[in-house]
C-alpha cells in the first residue's frame, strides 16, 4: 500500500521506479561467470544489500571488484562485532587479527545468521578473490580493515559517553570506509587522493543518518541492544535510552533526535566539498547518490516521533528518482537545498537546539546558492505538481478506455 500511495501522489516517479525495477531484475546478468570467486562475492554482495549492488554497478570493471571485495570485508568484519552470541575474549583477537585473516584462504570464523552466516562459512571466495586485486587495492583494503577492527574492539568494551566518543566510534566503522573509498579511488588513477578530514565526513554523515533512523531497530535488539547514540546528547531528555519508546515521552524523544540530526547536519558541508571535487562521473555518482539519500533521510526524519514507533525513510519512487537523476554537482547542490527547505519548515523554535539547527540548514543553503548551478538543478521535491497529476490522470483513462474498448470487441 505504501509504495501505491506513493505512486498515486507522485506519478511523476513511476519512470524512474520502472527503470529501478528493471536495473534491480537484471542485477544477476552483471555477475562475472568466468571466476567463482568473484562471482560468489557478487551474488553475496546482492544478498546483503541489494542498494549498494546496484549503485556500484555504473563503476569500471576494475574499481568495480576492488569495492565490492572492500565491502564484503568490511561486512563480513562488522558481522563478527554485531553478534551478541560471541564471547568478547573470543571476540576482540578475532577483530584485531581480521585484516591479516583475509589473506589466508584456509580461514573462516563461524557467525552471524541468514545471508551473513554463508558470508563468513564461504569467506574463502572473498580471500581468493582479495588475493587477486592489484597491490595496490590490497593495501588500501588492508589499512581499513586493520583501523576498523582494532576501533571496533576498543568500543565493545566502551560505551558511547561523549559527543568526541560518537565521532571516533563513527570514525572507527564508517570514517575508515571513506578513507578507504578515497585510497581506491586514487589507486584506480581516477581521482586525486582527497583530504582524509572530507572522506572522514563522508563516512560520519552516512553513518550517523543510519544511527539515528534505526533507534527502535536497535533498541530491540536480541538478546541485549547495542546503541550509539551519545549519552552527552540523549542525557539531556532521558535517564534512560530506552524511555524514549514510551508514548509519554514523545516530545522528549523528538528534542533528543532532533540534537542528532543537528549534530549530523554539521558533516554535510564537508560532504559538499568532496563531492565537488570529484573528476570521474561514476565516481561521482557512486558517492553522491547515499550522500543526497542521507539528507533526505535526515529531513523525513527531523521532528517526526515515528522514528520511535516504527520505520522512517524517503519513499521508494523518491529513491528511484534520486538514483536515475543525480549526474552532476548542480543535481547534488539542488538536492542538499530542497531537503534542506524541507527540513527547515519543520524547525519549532521552541525546541532546545532550534537555532543550531537553522544555523546547519542556513549554512549547507549557503554553500549551496553559492554554487550558482540551483537554476540548473533537477528537483527532488516533496510534491508533485498538479499537472503530473492531471497526466497521471489522463493516463488512467485511456488505459480503462483500451481495456473498454478490448472487452467489447471481444464480446461481439
Amino acid at each position: 500500500m505504501g509504495l501505491l500511495k506513493g505512486v498515486l501522489e507522485h506519478p511523476e516517479e513511476i519512470p524512474a521506479l520502472v527503470k529501478l525495477r528493471i536495473a534491480a531484475a537484471t542485477l544477476r546478468l552483471h555477475v562475472p561467470a568466468h571466476d567463482a570467486d568473484l562471482s560468489f562475492c557478487y551474488l553475496m554482495l546482492q544478498r546483503v544489500s541489494r542498494s549498494f549492488a546496484l549503485v556500484i554497478q555504473q563503476l569500471g570493471t576494475e574499481l568495480r571488484d576492488a569495492i565490492c571485495i572492500f565491502y564484503l570485508v568490511l561486512r563480513a568484519l562488522d558481522t563478527v562485532e554485531d553478534d551478541m552470541s560471541i564471547s568478547v575474549d573470543t571476540k576482540l583477537p578475532v577483530l584485531k587479527s581480521f585484516h591479516k585473516n583475509i589473506h589466508d584462504p584456509t580461514w573462516h570464523f563461524p557467525c552471524g545468521e541468514r545471508d551473513y552466516k554463508v558470508l563468513m562459512d564461504e569467506f574463502h571466495h572473498v580471500s581468493m578473490a582479495f588475493l587477486k586485486l592489484h597491490k595496490r587495492y590490497q593495501v588500501a583494503i588492508e589499512d581499513a580493515a586493520n583501523k576498523m577492527g582494532h576501533g571496533m574492539a576498543k568500543f565493545i568494551c566502551k560505551e558511547v559517553e561523549t559527543i568526541e566518543d560518537y565521532d571516533e566510534y563513527c570514525h572507527y566503522v564508517a570514517g575508515l570506509v571513506g578513507l578507504g573509498l578515497s585510497q581506491l579511488f586514487h589507486a584506480s588513477g581516477l581521482e586525486d587522493l582527497a583530504p582524509d578530514d572530507l572522506s572522514n565526513s563522508m563516512g560520519l554523515f552516512l553513518q550517523k543518518t543510519n544511527i539515528i533512523r534505526d533507534y527502535l531497530e536497535d533498541i530491540n535488539e536480541i538478546p541485549k541492544p547495542r546503541m550509539f547514540w551519545p549519552r552527552d546528547i540523549w542525557g539531556k531528555y532521558a535517564s534512560k535510552l530506552e524511555d524514549f519508546k514510551e508514548e509519554e515521552n514523545s516530545e522528549a524523544a523528538v528534542e533528543c533526535l532532533n540534537d542528532l540530526i543537528t549534530n549530523a547536519l554539521s558533516h554535510a558541508l564537508d560532504c559538499l566539498t568532496y563531492m565537488a571535487a570529484l573528476k570521474d562521473h561514476a565516481v561521482f555518482r557512486f558517492c553522491a547518490i547515499p550522500q543526497i539519500m542521507a539528507i533526505g533521510t535526515l529531513a523525513v526524519c527531523y521532528n517526526n516521533v515515528h522514528v520511535f514507533r516504527g520505520v522512517v525513510k524517503i519513499r521508494r519512487g523518491l529513491t528511484a528518482k534520486i538514483m536515475d537523476q543525480t549526474h552532476t554537482m548542480a543535481d547534488v547542490y539542488g538536492a542538499f537545498y530542497d531537503f534542506c527547505s524541507m527540513l527547515s519548515v519543520k524547525i519549532n523554535k521552541k525546541d532546545p537546539s532550534s537555532q543550531r539547527t537553522l544555523n546547519c540548514v542556513e549554512a549547507i543553503q549557503h554553500a549551496c546558492r553559492s554554487s550558482g548551478t540551483l537554476s540548473k538543478r533537477r528537483v527532488f521535491s516533496n510534491k508533485s505538481s498538479k499537472l503530473s497529476h492531471e497526466a497521471f490522470l489522463l493516463f488512467v483513462m485511456i488505459l480503462l478506455l483500451v481495456g473498454m474498448l478490448y472487452m467489447v470487441g471481444k464480446s461481439s
